[in-house]
């Protein structure tokens, strides 16, 4: 089983991915593989630049997606929505989503959101005709120690547990698709 976790913040203090750090965790004491990719480490052109998908970073990127049974995503929602970063990722490596398993932690800056990122979703089954994990993790500045320092981590025993919820539950999700090769 091979799963990817995709940080999706630019933010050099971001709190999604201490959430994608704790997945992976989770994942790994799983027996899981699993592999990061922080998008802060790949340089991605924006999707309507004709040339876009051909760099070396959307072509990692599309493989990674492409050889994954699942897919989590770490996204931070501004202004009511996932962040562009995440769209734009989406937009560049198009039909590696193909039937993905796909989960999200969000974090976003009040509680009013979290509803945010079920326009990536939405996106993601009808565009891709991936799965979505029904559960997913949201948390705000709060749940945060250290909030927006290098020493910042989950401080919510809530938010912790969630976190591995989602990933025992995607491994089980996939677990099954790969047995009912529906995938």
């Amino acid at each position: 089983m091979n799963i990817v976790v995709i940080s999706c913040s630019l933010d050099l203090l971001s709190r999604s991915y201490v959430l994608a750090r704790q997945a992976v965790d989770d994942l790994e004491k799983m027996g899981v593989d699993v592999r990061l990719y922080d998008l802060r480490e790949y340089k991605l052109p924006l999707s309507d630049i004709d040339s876009a998908r051909q760099t070396p970073a959307a072509e990692t990127l599309e493989a990674a997606i492409s050889e994954a049974c699942a897919i989590i995503m770490a996204v931070p929602i501004y202004n009511f929505y996932a962040n562009a970063a995440a769209k734009n990722l989406v937009e560049l490596v198009g039909g590696a989503w193909n039937n993905k398993l796909v989960g999200f932690m969000c974090v976003a800056g009040g509680r009013s959101s979290y509803m945010a990122v079920m326009s990536l979703a939405n996106s993601l089954m009808l565009d891709f005709r991936c799965l979505i994990v029904p559960r997913f993790v949201y948390a705000t500045g709060d749940d945060f120690e250290n909030d927006r320092t290098e020493e910042m981590s989950i401080g919510s025993d809530d938010v912790r547990a969630r976190v591995t919820e989602l990933a025992e539950t995607t491994v089980r999700l996939a677990q099954a698709i790969e047995s009912a090769d529906i995938g």
